[in-house]
């Protein structure tokens, strides 16, 4: 499909590139033209033309940790402390979950990403397959990191699980990939970790998992191990091609010279990690450090909202609360971990930022708005004061899944509200 849009206030997400003004051209999902258009360049037969009426079109938000199909969860146990909302209220309700919920639930998930601003979403959760297919059904851009975790006992088969699984979504579907990873140092035994370092080693692939979350996380693995998680793995080699560490709220100095060493990436969710007190992660210390971070909002669960405006914010306000500084962690930086951070860490540099060759997973972005205006300093807006409001449209590969207000996913959204709410009645009776 050919389309045009055109009177745009473009924002490229380019390194030091300004914003500019002009039009995008996408054929079949690439983007072919960016700003100005050559007065020699041909335009080909257009299926559509969009009036962007001087909004921002910029690269869509990549939320880079996430657990979607948790959206049975949202509000469900809330404002207890975190192993009792783990231990009694979340994990006995995930045993109920079956392969078809986690379809149905991360169609909901995908409709608050879209109407928020989001084109790719890094998921950690059970059931990949179906996690997956909802976003192929949907035309929603997926990354899976592996989620395997288990006893001595139990680990040649999800070693071999995670292999197949890594190995079968990187051939399916444009849409959708996978990284390796597995749940977290807490839930895993070592001959599993060295397994999925031998992985990574075998197929020259980055590593994810939660780590260093809580200091009760922490404090655990120095008592098996004598040392910290992000210590243990890189001493199995777990980073010999990269990877990184979902929260990272309590990484201590040796954890952040392997993080700056290895190259490896923060993912910090700032809501989820406020909400259940598990701390505030040292954005300003990896920042310093040179460290690429992106950020996550974790699961519906613990957040409990899938909106990458509000992370923004309390990503930067939590920064500045926490060294007292309130120059700490700037807008500028911050929209870039949102976008091309998360690019970065989740493989896909095909849609970093806007440019010709790259793919058109863009948004719009209305700046007619009174919380938008005035139009002092755009992307100060867009951080501090921007909301998923402000979202007109969200396009991934060159298709239209969200337009002022109406979803085009495959599914109409009563029908998804439908599901979601049979599913938890199911499980509470």
């Amino acid at each position: 499909m050919n389309i045009r849009i055109y009177h745009a206030v473009i924002l490229t997400m380019k390194e030091g590139e300004p914003l500019t003004y002009g039009e995008l051209w996408i054929q079949d999902g690439i983007l072919t033209c960016v700003g100005k258009v050559p007065e020699e360049r041909s335009a080909p037969v257009w299926d559509r033309q969009i009036d962007a009426g001087h909004n921002l079109v910029m690269p869509g938000f990549k939320n880079a940790h996430t657990h979607s199909a948790m959206t049975f969860l949202r509000s469900y146990a809330d404002d207890l402390p975190l192993q009792e909302w783990l231990t009694n209220q979340v994990f006995p309700m995930e045993a109920k979950l079956t392969h078809e919920d986690v379809y149905h639930l991360t169609k909901l998930a995908i409709m608050e990403y879209v109407s928020s601003g989001m084109t790719a979403n890094f998921d950690m959760y059970f059931f990949p397959d179906d996690c997956l297919q909802a976003s192929v059904d949907c035309g929603f851009r997926t990354v899976r990191c592996g989620e395997i975790n288990g006893t001595e006992e139990e680990a040649d088969e999800k070693l071999q699980y995670l292999e197949d699984t890594y190995s079968r979504w990187n051939r399916t579907n444009a849409l959708v990939s996978a990284r390796l990873g597995f749940h977290a140092e807490y839930t895993t035994c070592r001959r599993i970790m060295e397994g999925v370092a031998e992985l990574a080693r075998k197929y020259h692939a980055p590593v994810y998992m939660h780590n260093s979350e809580t200091k009760s996380e922490v404090d655990a693995c120095r008592n098996r191990y004598g040392m910290t998680p992000t210590q243990v793995m890189d001493e199995i080699g777990m980073f010999e091609y990269g990877g990184g560490g979902f929260h990272c709220v309590w990484l201590d100095e040796k954890d952040k010279e392997i993080f700056q060493r290895k190259q490896l990436s923060v993912i910090t969710c700032p809501a989820s990690n406020m909400k259940l007190a598990s701390g505030i992660a040292p954005l300003t210390d990896y920042e310093t450090l040179g460290i690429s971070m992106a950020i996550g909002t974790d699961g519906p669960a613990s957040n409990n909202c899938l909106d990458m405006f509000r992370e923004m914010f309390l990503a930067t306000g939590l920064q500045k609360l926490r060294t007292k500084d309130a120059s700490a962690l700037d807008a500028e930086r911050v929209l870039r971990m949102a976008t091309a951070g998360g690019a970065k860490a989740m493989g896909l540099t095909q849609c970093d930022c806007l440019a010709e060759g790259k793919w058109a997973d863009l948004i719009l972005i209305d700046l007619s708005m009174p919380n938008m205006q005035p139009m002092n300093h755009v992307i100060k807006n867009i951080v501090y004061s921007g909301s998923k409001a402000n979202i007109k449209m969200t396009m991934v590969a060159g298709k239209i899944l969200y337009e002022d207000g109406e979803y085009f996913i495959g599914e109409e959204p009563a029908r998804i509200y439908e599901k979601a709410n049979a599913i938890i009645r199911r499980m509470q009776t």
